[in-house]
């Protein structure tokens, strides 16, 4: 649904979301890398586990909530990628136990 306008001379960097590596160029948002993939929901509700996605892109309604080496509930729009960082989908409500 979503694809990239090439910047050219950007770096490129390696990402991985849920495992699966993913091309990324260096200073975009998680959220918008995660919108170009096949599956573009980044968490799901707490009640019915309903997939969200990225919805406003600048850090106010809080869809695009993931977790990133770990460290759950951050906001995928506001967070830049980083070459070898783990990414990983919020499935329901965080889980406060390390």
């Amino acid at each position: 649904m979503f694809r990239k306008l090439h910047n050219p001379g950007s770096a490129t960097v390696t990402i991985y979301i849920d495992g699966c590596a993913v091309t990324a160029e260096a200073g975009e948002s998680i959220a918008a890398v995660m919108l170009r993939q096949p599956t573009g929901w980044s968490r799901t509700t707490s009640i019915s586990q309903s997939p969200r996605a990225p919805y406003c892109m600048m850090g106010v309604c809080f869809e695009c909530l993931v977790a990133v080496d770990g460290k759950g509930s951050l906001q995928g729009c506001l967070t830049p990628v980083r070459d070898g960082m783990r990414v990983t989908r919020q499935q329901g409500r965080r889980s406060l136990s390390a």
